[in-house]
């Protein structure tokens, strides 16, 4: 009996129209809805077919996709590439969907380059998974009488030119559950997609403000459904910090085997200017490669490198900066530097502490640029955020993976929550937590130098480096929804 109806907004080629013949020969689909399909679909399929002009991410569009659906689930096939899928892993879909009872379902699938398959996994999706940029793959699989139960609940889909499809599967989120599932069901091929470092910037390249703006605004609705939405009013400052410190500010700089790197980027951090003292911390997890010997020559001659080997050996980024903040050596604020990395001018430690005194807030991050290994810039260049609001820039952390660079924190703040002792995420939790109930600072114009190369450590990722990264943010969010509506639930 047909249950299901295909919307497909994805490139009419011979394999979609081959899978489109399929569909219609299974029994399985009554209709299909074809978005920008052109005349080269065929026109002797057995299921009626709806033409509709315009993007399925819009929402007059897909408002009216789904006041067309009279089925009992509605599938979506995205995408710029070739999808073949058969009639029998369709049907495992949606056997799959009715027994998990979930809202939407999705699955893994195959990568086809020249004739060879290779296994795309994807992760499960949970209460923080809010980047507009999780991937679902090319196929997602609604269940109709979940979008029918949230569209009356909370009502039509908004007016937006690319968000709808956000919206919906947020809307879902809430009162059904996501599915995964963990079976490659189907094979892509024909698209390549964003290289990595695309995929990384995507969300502060200014050609996307116009689609940012709406993700965001589409988020902080959610989080507002949710109880996770904290106003801007119940933030608070720093404040007054009790506790004597031997320096204004300590710039704190991790390090293992960044022999190539890192005595620039301590000299870099002794020739800041200041009208204040400040030291270097230096925390070496146990290098191997010269790092620890270059580490103490340039100890020895200059006594305000403070140069730590931890007794632990298990430290991640974020223990070693553990390590650092509760070092007798550290200043009023820790500021960061990476050990590959350069500030940009001799005055940006200056620029950092300034900004911290005078909105007395307990975290501020900076701008960056983007280099070759030999400091030349290199797209997308400058980082700058801009897409951080005073009034919302803490709950739109939520919906992102990072907030920039250079940061520094008030220590005895940093002190009391602590980073995760991990190497990847440890500031982003930490700026999550922070913003949960401090204001934090922006500076929007270049105070550091990022090397991108091959030995930074989200260079060359695999696809299941990606996916384990993917899914620890998504923890960490899903964490700090959780306590960001205890916090709301208190009040």
């Amino acid at each position: 009996m047909a249950t299901l109806t295909v919307v497909a907004a994805c490139e009419p080629g011979p394999v979609f129209v081959e899978t489109l013949r399929d569909f219609a020969a299974s029994g399985l689909v009554e209709a299909a809805v074809l978005v920008n399909a052109g005349a080269s679909v065929p026109t002797d399929l057995s299921v009626p077919c709806i033409h509709l002009a315009g993007s399925v991410f819009s929402g007059d569009i897909l408002s009216a996709i789904l006041e067309a659906i009279h089925t009992e689930s509605v599938l979506f096939m995205i995408g710029g590439m070739s999808i073949s899928i058969s009639p029998e892993a369709l049907e495992r879909m949606e056997r799959a969907l009715r027994a998990s009872r979930a809202g939407l379902l999705y699955s893994d699938f195959y990568d086809e380059r020249e004739g060879v398959k290779t296994l795309h996994p994807l992760i499960d999706y949970q209460k923080g998974s809010l980047r507009d940029d999780f991937s679902f793959g090319p196929l997602m699989l609604f269940s109709m009488p979940a979008v029918r139960a949230v569209l009356a609940k909370h009502g039509p889909i908004p007016e937006v030119d690319y968000a709808a499809l956000y919206d919906l599967r947020l809307r879902v989120s809430v009162d059904y559950p996501l599915f995964h599932l963990s079976e490659p069901l189907y094979s892509i091929s024909g698209s390549e997609g964003p290289s990595a470092g695309e995929a990384i910037f995507a969300y502060v390249d200014p050609r996307n403000r116009a689609v940012q703006e709406e993700m965001e605004t589409v988020c902080t609705a959610h989080l507002k459904n949710t109880g996770a939405f904290i106003p801007p009013e119940r933030l608070k400052k720093a404040g007054h910090q009790t506790g004597a410190f031997p320096v204004e500010a300590s710039i704190i700089i991790p390090v293992k085997n960044r022999s190539a790197t890192i005595a620039e980027a301590v000299e870099s951090a002794l020739s800041q200017e200041t009208a204040f003292p400040f030291n270097v911390i230096v925390v070496d997890n146990h290098s191997t490669d010269g790092t620890t010997e270059t580490l103490s020559g340039l100890a020895r001659r200059d006594s305000r490198l403070c140069h730590i080997i931890p007794a632990r050996t298990d430290l991640g980024i974020g223990g070693c900066w553990n390590e650092a903040l509760l070092s007798e050596s550290c200043g009023r604020y820790a500021v960061q530097l990476d050990s590959d990395d350069l500030y940009s001018t001799r005055s940006s430690l200056q620029r950092i502490v300034d900004t911290l005194n005078e909105g007395d807030y307990a975290m501020v991050v900076g701008s960056y640029t983007i280099t070759d290994f030999n400091l030349k810039p290199v797209a997308p260049g400058l980082i700058d955020h801009r897409e951080w609001t005073e009034a919302n820039g803490h709950n739109n952390a939520l919906r992102i993976n990072g907030l920039g660079a250079p940061r520094a924190f008030n220590a005895s703040i940093m002190r009391a929550i602590g980073f995760l002792n991990v190497s990847y995420g440890e500031d982003y939790a930490a700026a999550l937590r922070i913003s949960r109930e401090y204001r934090i600072g922006r500076i929007y114009e270049s105070l550091y130098l990022c090397r991108r190369w091959s030995g930074n450590t989200d260079a060359d990722l695999s696809l299941e480096e990606t996916n384990r990264n993917n899914l620890f943010k998504d923890r960490v969010r899903t964490e700090e929804l959780r306590a960001r509506i205890r916090r709301n639930k208190r009040r």
